[in-house]
């Protein structure tokens, strides 16, 4: 606990002295913050679970550390507003950019994020299948429904008032139903474990703190950690669109990522996976919501975020990868071979940009969920339960 504390420190200190270092300076002493207040998030949310569900554990976990990918997408959205009174030509495409970085994020959440859970801890104890625990059912029930939604944005050509409408409303009912679900006591070991003997009223003051000094961390650490990223691979020649996409999500994920490695590597992969789920409800959910109240606020008006044909493509790439994954998951396990073809699709569609090839990936991943629940039907009849009971396995 010590050693996570302390490497909190030198990015705080330095940041509130005005120091301006070289960006990949700024993004090691940023991402090594990061990294302590990961393990801080990680111990916090297993000694949550004495007093609050397992579900709402996660939910409270994946929310602070998807806040820097939140800080840079409303950021996006904002300035996209601002610019929609501006002559076409005098644009910069902020609404693009807004676009990419939400897609990106939610891609590498599944395609990289979810696989290597099952992949770290296959490393560790050579177990080839990562079981879900059914506490988790909730997440993959708002999941579901958040999914089915998103194939309508690109029908639609925007993300407007009427996603802000269902989204959000998603949102709350899961965090309520989270809230709700049946509280189990925890198996804890290490640093969780030590912490667990404290008095009640010291425990949960202590997990209260960690939660927050962690938040606080990782929001005055991520955007210069992202910073120093794009930076230093724009010095390196890369594309903007794809920096906005890929390498600015990879970085504002990263609290989550190692929160989640972190579980994997300690033998609890479940919490991992489930955390990263937890995470994807939030992201397909709120942020999706967020975007167009943000950007009507930049214009001064209720306006929808329109999408470009390169966007329209994106979102319903991101969709479909999205069904796949829940195709994978829906019989609460996820095998190393599931895992293989998450990453494999995703790394390899990084190699196309035309949009004929990706529209192809789109329909792999619609094809494969397909396949998939032609082979276990069980999977339709424990997706059917779960939006019946609203979540209870």
């Amino acid at each position: 606990m010590a050693f996570a504390g302390t490497a909190t420190l030198p990015w705080i200190a330095l940041r509130f002295s005005g120091w301006h270092g070289e960006p990949l300076a700024v993004a090691a002493v940023s991402g090594l913050a990061i990294l302590g207040a990961a393990f801080l998030l990680s111990w916090a949310a297993e000694v949550a679970q004495m007093d609050i569900s397992q579900s709402l554990a996660l939910a409270f976990l994946a929310l602070i550390s998807i806040l820097p990918e939140y800080a840079v997408d409303m950021v996006f959205a904002w300035k996209a507003g601002k610019e929609l009174a501006l002559p076409l030509a005098q644009q910069q495409g902020y609404a693009g950019l807004a676009a990419a970085n939400m897609t990106g994020a939610n891609r590498l959440l599944i395609g990289l994020g979810w696989s290597a859970v099952v992949l770290i801890y296959w490393a560790r104890s050579r177990h080839r299948s990562v079981t879900i625990e059914p506490g988790q059912s909730t997440e993959m029930t708002f999941l579901a429904l958040a999914t089915l939604w998103s194939f309508t944005i690109p029908l639609r050509g925007e993300i407007g008032m009427l996603d802000l409408v269902v989204l959000l409303g998603l949102f709350v009912v899961y965090m309520w139903r989270a809230s709700t679900a049946e509280h189990e006591e925890p198996e804890l070991t290490g640093p969780p474990l030590a912490l667990s003997v404290l008095p009640r009223l010291t425990r949960r003051l202590v997990t209260v703190g960690f939660f927050v000094w962690a938040a606080l961390v990782i929001l005055a650490s991520a955007e210069p950690f992202a910073e120093g990223l794009v930076a230093t691979g724009k010095h390196l020649g890369i594309e903007e669109f794809l920096l906005v996409q890929w390498l600015a999500p990879l970085a504002s994920e990263a609290p989550e990522f190692i929160v989640a490695s972190l579980f994997a590597l300690r033998g609890n992969p479940s919490m991992g996976l489930g955390t990263l789920i937890s995470s994807k409800v939030n992201q397909w959910t709120l942020l999706v919501a967020m975007l167009p109240l943000v950007f009507s606020f930049g214009a001064g008006h209720p306006v929808g975020m329109a999408l470009d044909a390169r966007q329209v493509e994106e979102v319903f790439l991101t969709s479909a990868q999205s069904l796949f994954a829940l195709a994978v998951v829906l019989n609460f396990e996820m095998s190393m071979w599931e895992a293989g073809a998450l990453i494999g699709l995703f790394i390899t569609q990084l190699f196309f940009t035309q949009p004929e090839i990706r529209y192809a990936y789109a329909i792999a991943y619609v094809v494969l969920t397909v396949v998939i629940i032609l082979r276990d039907p069980s999977r339709v009849s424990n997706l059917i339960h779960l939006v019946r009971t609203g979540g209870r396995r």
